[in-house]
């Protein structure tokens, strides 16, 4: 029983861990990033607002027949606007006292007397209550995943002119009561197709599992849902990277899980050791870690010393001593990234392998050593991009095959870390000068940006600004619209017929 018991300890500890594996990268949107959000949010609510489109309105009193069409909203007013944080609920758009101006046509048939032309009228105390439930999908993607909504219109007034101005203003409790009701039931439908197809497309922007380049792709996919307080919204993405000959590799996460406090910048990415280890794990497997100087590539004074240093060597072989050199250089192991307050630096071992290539023979080897270097790393954000600056700290070469063998290639300590200074870091840094992409959608970019290091990960912490609008990059992405994708009905052109009313 005691075992039974043990057995399923196990098993649910193991399952939780399973559930809450710590992230490669998070982001966390604080509340300052939330109003900017919402100033682009609400322009973006106001153009959907104003394409709504209301059914014609039609009935009779008595001898009087009337027909409401063509209904446009030509002003809207949402000065009174909030967007905040709500733990449970994700995110809550309300807007309080809002008007909505609309200007529709009129016809009018009363006896033998038609009457046509149009109808000003305004919304007052428009308030919309809107709720957004963020959540992962299947693909590991924020999406908006449910969204409830209450819209109600206090009151609506409309001004009336021509020869039937009394008749008008007669009828205006039925056509003001029609309207308000048909207006209020078209707020809500729109904003959910603005916010469960719309935006969502939008979201769609954010990579989740794509390609650096053609040795290693990322993968972005949220871990879990969000998590939300009543100042920050923080998402947990994986932030592994994944060579694309492998891209099934798995590599398992063992680093510090990043902890972000701070709230004053707009948003916040971390990035943990993991982050980067995986990106040098994913090379290391690809098998580009490699880099070969031959010939004239080798600079000139390294080569004038190699030759001395290995003269008794290469005086030996058949051909000529004038044979070209071959440096190889290549890493043993996956380097490992560090991450502490003080900076960030990156752990390498390789082998040196230099080598005689005389003209149609094989390769003769002169000597293989063992290197160790440490690189300092600077990491910085330029656009949505996050870029590593790598530059030598310290270097130390090494014999496999004797002590006696080290000991000779110390004259070579430091001509061959001018060597990875002037020919083998820039290219290197070449690499990593294009990034790699943050998870952020299309349109949105990072400004005054500030990186932290803390112990076993570091934070980016800066403001933001759309580069693009939410219009343009909907309208970029718009899915292609479907029968059931809006609920409103067109308007219908009305007839200008009175027999048809």
């Amino acid at each position: 029983m005691a075992a039974g018991s043990c057995l399923l300890l196990l098993l649910l500890t193991s399952l939780v861990t399973a559930s809450h594996s710590p992230p490669g990268c998070k982001i966390r949107i604080t509340s300052k990033g939330l109003d900017l959000v919402k100033q682009e949010g609400l322009r973006f609510v106001e153009q959907e607002l104003q394409n709504i489109t209301v059914s014609d309105l039609h009935g009779n009193e008595g001898q009087f027949q009337y027909n409401i069409s063509q209904v446009k909203v030509t002003d809207l007013q949402l000065a009174f606007s909030d967007l905040n944080f709500q733990p449970q609920q994700h995110l809550v758009f309300n807007i309080n006292n809002a008007s909505i101006s609309l200007r529709f046509r009129r016809q009018l048939l009363y006896w033998f007397f038609y009457d046509i032309g149009s109808i000003n009228a305004s919304a007052d105390g428009v308030h919309i209550y809107t709720v957004l439930q963020l959540a992962k999908d299947e693909a590991g993607r924020l999406k908006i995943s449910n969204m409830t909504c209450n819209a109600s219109i206090a009151r609506m007034h409309a001004g009336f002119s021509g020869t039937l101005r009394k008749v008008y203003e007669f009828l205006s409790t039925f056509i003001v009561t029609g309207m308000r009701f048909l207006l209020s039931q078209q707020i809500c439908p729109s904003l959910e197709h603005a916010s469960l197809v719309l935006l969502n497309s939008l979201l769609d922007t954010v990579p989740v599992r794509n390609y650096v380049d053609e040795h290693i792709g990322i993968d972005y996919s949220l871990l879990r849902d969000p998590s939300v307080s009543t100042d920050t919204l923080d998402l947990d993405f994986k932030g592994m990277f994944f060579p694309r000959v492998r891209e099934d590799q798995e590599l398992e996460n063992h680093a510090v899980e990043p902890v972000i406090k701070e709230t004053e910048r707009m948003v916040y990415v971390a990035f943990s050791e993991y982050f980067f280890d995986s990106a040098m794990h994913s090379y290391f497997q690809a098998g580009v870690l490699t880099i070969e100087l031959q010939g004239e590539k080798v600079p000139k004074d390294l080569e004038v010393l190699l030759r001395a240093t290995f003269f008794g060597t290469i005086f030996m072989l058949s051909p000529s001593v004038d044979a070209p050199l071959r440096l190889v250089l290549q890493v043993s192991a996956p380097p490992r990234c560090i991450i502490k307050p003080s900076g960030t630096s990156v752990s390498v071992s390789a082998f040196l392998n230099i080598s005689l290539v005389p003209p149609d023979r094989p390769p003769v080897q002169l000597s293989s050593m063992a290197m160790e270097t440490k690189l300092s790393a600077k990491v910085f954000l330029q656009g949505k991009a996050l870029r590593v600056q790598l530059d030598l700290r310290r270097f130390r070469i090494y014999s496999k095959q004797s002590a006696l063998e080290s000991l000779a290639l110390f004259s070579l300590q430091a001509p061959l870390k001018t060597l990875l200074q002037l020919t083998i870091m820039p290219i290197i840094n070449e690499r990593t000068k294009k990034g790699v992409q943050i998870p952020l959608p299309e349109g949105m970019d990072f400004t005054r940006e500030v990186v932290t290091n803390h112990a076993g990960f570091l934070t980016v912490g800066a403001d933001l600004h759309f580069s693009k609008g939410l219009r343009e990059v909907i309208e970029k992405y718009r899915p292609v619209p479907t029968a059931a994708a809006y609920p409103s009905s067109q308007p219908v052109e009305p007839s200008l017929d009175p027999s048809l009313l």
